[in-house]
């Protein structure tokens, strides 16, 4: 018996047609990286180039391996609190996003004020708030970080909501109006859902900002056991192998919540990444 005749056998529907699909899709990047890490530790080796500029990553596997737990920079320890941080600015950026956005959309007055209040903060470049808000918070407390990674948040969470709660298709509208349904139900059985694969796409840019925030707010002080704070004293010490190790634990920690991001708009809106593949 042939194989397309054997039932759920590499058909498009089946789960081995999707798995084969899934596979063919990250196959190129994972052997795009997995060259890139080989190419880079050859490179390094054969040109002897010195660590000092740029340590081969065996160098830096090592430093992981010294350093995760019981040295002068515990990795392990100073990630969980960095991405303790992240995650709190996360969910305040998030909140605070989200409750401007129904403002703007619901009221007019609400968007002549806060638009272009959070526009300007936007604009305002995080190395000149880092400072300010490590004084107003205190520089050894992690709320300082927080409020870092929030100011990042707040803004592509409140654009992408706003949007989505905004770009209804007038015909649902003049639908649920026929109906005479209120501007509660319509909020709520339209511009919700419809808003809810722009908030995916916010919180996918948001997970990494937050981590990006939290990160610049510790290079300008605080606890010892941070990945910022890892970061800047390795590298005066000149161990870069060090340094280097905490920026991939910092990149891994970002993957992660950009993953965990995808993985939470598949359960929630399955519909949305159905149709988004379709279309791809």
């Amino acid at each position: 018996m042939s194989a397309a005749a054997i039932p759920g056998r590499g058909r498009p529907g089946s789960a081995a047609g999707r798995w084969s699909r899934r596979i063919r899709f990250y196959l190129p990047a994972i052997l795009v990286f997995v060259g890139g890490i080989v190419l880079w530790e050859l490179v390094i080796r054969a040109a002897n180039v010195s660590q000092f500029i740029l340590p081969r990553p065996s160098g830096i596997l090592d430093a992981l391996r010294e350093n995760w737990v019981g040295t002068r920079f515990p990795l392990f320890v100073s990630a969980v609190q960095t991405l303790k941080e992240a995650l709190g600015g996360l969910l305040i950026g998030t909140v605070a996003g989200v409750l401007v956005a129904f403002a703007i959309a619901r009221w007019v007055t609400a968007r002549n004020v806060l638009l272009p209040v959070a526009i300007a903060v936007n604009a305002i470049p995080l190395i000149a708030l880092a400072p300010l808000i490590n004084a107003w918070f205190g520089l050894l407390n992690e709320m300082s970080k927080m409020v870092m990674a929030a100011v990042l948040v707040v803004f592509p969470v409140m654009a992408n909501v706003t949007r989505g709660l905004v770009q209804v298709e007038p015909g649902a509208l003049e639908l649920m109006r026929s109906y005479a349904a209120s501007e509660w139900t319509i909020l709520r059985k339209v511009r919700v859902p419809n808003a809810l694969p722009f908030f995916f796409t916010a919180m996918k840019i948001a997970t990494t900002l937050a981590l990006i925030g939290a990160v610049v707010g510790e290079y300008y002080g605080g606890q010892n056991k941070v990945l910022g704070r890892i970061i800047v004293e390795s590298a005066a010490g000149l161990r870069f192998e060090t340094t280097w190790a905490a920026i991939v634990l910092v990149a891994i920690a970002g993957i992660s919540l950009y993953v965990i991001a995808v993985l939470a708009e598949r359960v929630v809106i399955p519909w949305a990444t159905t149709l988004e593949a379709e279309r791809g």
